[in-house]
Formats: C-alpha cells, sequence, structure tokens
C-alpha cells in the first residue's frame, strides 16, 4: 500500500474535508481510503498504486482549494491482537 500525503490550503469545516475525500475519489476510484483534515491543512490517502500528483492536485484546485506539497511512502502494516 501507498500512503500520500497532500497538503490542502482553505479547508474550514467538515464539509469541505467531505468535498475534497469526494474529488479524490472521483479522480482516483481504485483509492483504498481517503482521509482529510482541516486542522491539519492535509489529505491522506491509501492506494495499490502510486498516485499521479498532477491529476491529484488538479481535483483538488477544481474543487476551490489550494494543493500544496505531497509525500508518498510505503505504509506500514499494522497488527492485530486475536483474543485471549
Amino acid at each position: 500500500m501507498i500512503k500520500t500525503i497532500l497538503e490542502v490550503d482553505g479547508m474550514m469545516c467538515g464539509m469541505c474535508e467531505a468535498h475534497v475525500n469526494d474529488a479524490v475519489r472521483a479522480a482516483f476510484p481504485a483509492v483504498k481510503k481517503v482521509t482529510s483534515s482541516r486542522a491539519k491543512k492535509q489529505t491522506e490517502i491509501l492506494s495499490e498504486e502510486p498516485l499521479d500528483e498532477q491529476k491529484l492536485k488538479d481535483a483538488i484546485s477544481a474543487t476551490g482549494y489550494t494543493p500544496g506539497k505531497m509525500t508518498a511512502s510505503e505504509a506500514k502494516k499494522g497488527f492485530h491482537l486475536f483474543g485471549r
């Protein structure tokens, strides 16, 4: 899994976060998870494949928000504790 973090400026409320999430899902239907945070001014995306940076920034810009720096790295796999 690839974890992509994109700085996004201009989100002011929960609806703003939802608009950004929806734009990412529309541009990249195969993403596994999208989470935006107005407090952190960023969107975090989990995907199987690396995302096209320009396409991602264009999708965010089209919603009226300002994309910034993008970083991508391999997502760490978590562990689960099963039963006792």
